[in-house]
């Protein structure tokens, strides 16, 4: 029992909470949040760059042809989880504003960067992971604001989609990942015989992300517009929201007879929520009264999934190696 409780400790997840405390201290502040974020935008182009390099040309047709697990992974995160999001927001204990955030939560794509670094981890199908939570996020341009007009009330009735989103996906993420595949016969035998180079590209991109996010919302004064009793029933809100989406989706990786290693890209890729792009997608649909109520959900949920997924995708690779 004493081995399961330390392993939850082991130094990424140790990594992760030092970073939200950090942030919480410390904020990024002032001049140099323009740094700190193109820091973290060279840090998750380095990281698709490096994964486009290490695969190979047919691992990425094979995880394209995977057609049946991207449809489930696109059922979770559109139908599944706005579904629980509906049954979450009418809990009569929730504050309005917060029940509107945990809802506008579930509607949100799946995050890439993350997923694809959790299945890396976790030894699982990386091609099919990049395949997945690419087409959840450009799927999701459209279907998030879709969802959002259908199953939310939106001041003045106003809706729309911007173009950031899919500017940001195909500069930072697609772009990389072609350059890296197109460079992988010069560089692919350096990255296979460096692999931990590549893991520490996984893990250090992951922290950056946390702490700018959670240094934002911090500077915008998040701990002093929610009460405690507010911040624990979110918290706890999204605690249970994750938990029976990650058990649902371990279990339709049974159901539908999906190997290990796309099992392992259906659990990390249809468990996720995407803060990056919950952001701009609230700051459209929302008056920018409403954007920092309706984003805490995300964001809290945000740093719970890295932590828990680091765990799992921790655990998953020691069954791997053994």
């Amino acid at each position: 029992m004493w081995s399961r409780i330390l392993g939850l400790f082991e130094p990424f997840v140790l990594a992760l909470l030092g970073t939200v405390a950090l942030a919480s201290i410390l904020p990024v502040r002032g001049a140099a949040v323009p740094w700190f974020d193109a820091l973290t935008t060279a840090g998750i182009v380095l990281l698709f760059f490096l994964h486009g390099a290490k695969l190979s040309r047919e691992a990425i047709w094979e995880g394209a042809r995977n057609w049946r697990l991207h449809l489930v992974v696109l059922a979770t995160t559109f139908l599944l989880f706005p579904l629980l999001g509906l049954g979450f927001a009418a809990l009569p204990l929730l504050d309005p504003a917060m029940a509107a955030g945990l809802l506008f939560l579930t509607l949100l794509p799946s995050t890439v960067q993350s997923s694809i670094a959790f299945t890396a981890i976790a030894r699982g199908n990386v091609a099919a992971a990049v395949c997945s939570a690419s087409f959840s996020n450009l799927i999701g341009i459209v279907v998030t604001p879709m969802l959002v007009a259908l199953l939310m009330v939106l001041p003045g009735g106003q809706t729309g989609i911007s173009a950031e989103s899919i500017e940001t996906i195909a500069l930072q993420l697609l772009l990389p990942f072609v350059l890296g595949h197109a460079a992988r016969p010069w560089i692919g035998s350096f990255v296979g015989r460096h692999k931990q180079l590549v893991s520490l590209v996984d893990r250090g991109s992951i922290l950056l992300v946390v702490y700018a996010a959670f240094s934002a919302a911090v500077v915008e004064g998040l701990w002093r517009q929610v009460s405690g009793e507010e911040l624990t029933l979110v918290l706890l809100s999204c605690c249970l929201l994750l938990g029976t989406v990650l058990l649902l989706t371990w279990l339709m990786g049974r159901w539908f007879g999906f190997p290990r290693e796309d099992a392992v890209v259906l659990l990390f890729c249809g468990s996720k929520k995407s803060l990056a792009s919950g952001v701009p997608m609230a700051g459209v649909l929302f008056p920018a009264a409403q954007v920092g109520a309706v984003l805490l959900p995300v964001m809290l949920f945000h740093q719970i999934q890295l932590i828990a997924c680091a765990v799992i995708a921790r655990r998953y690779a020691t069954q791997a190696a053994d």
